[in-house]
């Protein structure tokens, strides 16, 4: 019996943390061939968590340049990808999400009539520009995928409603769950020197923060960082840990306004081993991320969203995350009301979480085996 071959295509660190689980499960599979391609749209980030996890790509593209722009990006990765699907001619591509590289990686495929099945499908926020460019690269995807793996009940629904054929999709949970049975341990000890005295601290609440999308570019993370100073000061059992994003854009934003904090700790991004176990340590999640509004239900940490909108209203409708925007007193008084009120605290973080089972690897490598039997 002729194998499938699968051709897994990724760029971003967000993403490789998301494709490993399918891609192992793909590569125990008898009737799989599963091969590899990055476009290292993201390359120290993403080589993190190609080297952990032991991941080998059989093509990679070394993309990544310096203050590159989407459109030269997107169009380098369009003319690469094209030419890896000539030359390893797989039955399938697989993409996850909505990254220039998951645009770049679908045309290419359609270009060159090879189907297309896609991770993390149906996510919308019904704004072209809030996540920007995700919104358009993920409803472009979707147009051309042959097979959508949503993670949700709600995410199938949304492809429904946009004439998908129902037998295309399958809902699987998110493979963001499926990688933390294996990152995350009771007795973990951090390897980023910045925060490994963390360990030992019982007296203080850890609040973990990310911010880096470009729609919050400029004075809205201006305003986060206002906001979350604020909040610091004015709780003395608080420290906020804030890995940065290297782009130039964020990081000079944050060391200008919250350097030289004593109980603010920003550091390099630090491994998804570290990420995980600070998660799984700290008394609540601030973060402008899609994934860590999945990842921190997982273990129980409430979410507070710099976002106006969100693709994952799963979150708000079970109540494990709450959108504050980047409005500095909106932020600061959702974070005071979770630091004083106890009950609202307890009820985001015993909120179900409904972004999955950890089985979503299994369901996709099913679906795609019992499609082509």
């Amino acid at each position: 019996m002729k194998k499938i071959r699968v051709l897994s295509i990724f760029g971003t660190r967000p993403e490789a943390t998301k494709m490993v689980p399918p891609i192992k499960a793909l590569a125990a599979n008898s009737a799989v061939e599963s091969l590899v391609c990055v476009t290292a749209q993201h390359r120290e980030l993403l080589d993190d968590v190609l080297t952990l996890f032991d991941v080998v790509p059989d093509y990679d593209l070394d993309l990544m340049k310096d203050r590159q722009n989407l459109t030269e990006f997107t169009a380098g990765a369009l003319v690469g990808l094209g030419e890896v699907i000539q030359k390893a001619k797989p039955d399938w591509v697989m993409v996850h999400g909505d990254t220039a590289t998951t645009l770049a990686a679908s045309m290419a495929a359609f270009y060159n009539k090879v189907r297309v099945a896609h991770v993390e499908a149906g996510l919308r926020s019904y704004d072209k520009y809030q996540p920007f460019p995700e919104e358009i690269n993920r409803k472009i995807t979707t147009a051309i995928a042959d097979l959508h793996f949503a993670p949700t009940e709600l995410s199938k629904e949304r492809l429904v409603k946009e004439n998908v054929p129902e037998n295309s999709i399958v809902v699987t949970g998110n493979t963001a769950i499926d990688i933390m049975a294996h990152t995350v341990k009771k007795d973990y000890h951090f390897q980023e020197p910045a925060i490994s005295h963390l360990e030992n601290i019982n007296n203080k609440r850890v609040i973990l923060m990310t911010a880096h999308r470009r729609e919050n570019w400029g004075v809205p993370l201006e305003n986060i960082c206002r906001g979350v100073k604020r909040m610091v000061d004015d709780f003395e059992d608080v420290i906020l840990v804030y890995p940065v994003h290297p782009n130039p854009v964020v990081k000079e934003t944050v060391e200008n306004l919250l350097s030289g904090h004593d109980r603010i700790i920003l550091t390099s991004p630090i491994n998804i081993f570290d990420m995980h176990n600070l998660m799984n340590r700290s008394y609540l999640v601030l973060t402008d991320s899609g994934g860590l509004q999945e990842e921190a239900p997982a273990l129980d940490k409430p979410v507070v969203v710099l976002r106006e909108v969100t693709e994952r209203p799963e979150g708000e409708i079970a109540g494990t995350l709450v959108l504050a925007g980047t409005d500095e007193q909106r932020i600061y008084d959702n974070l005071y009301s979770l630091l004083t009120d106890k009950e609202k605290y307890q009820r985001m973080a015993q909120a179900p979480n409904p972004f999955g089972d950890g089985k979503a690897s299994e369901r996709i490598v099913e679906a795609m085996v019992a499609i082509n039997d």
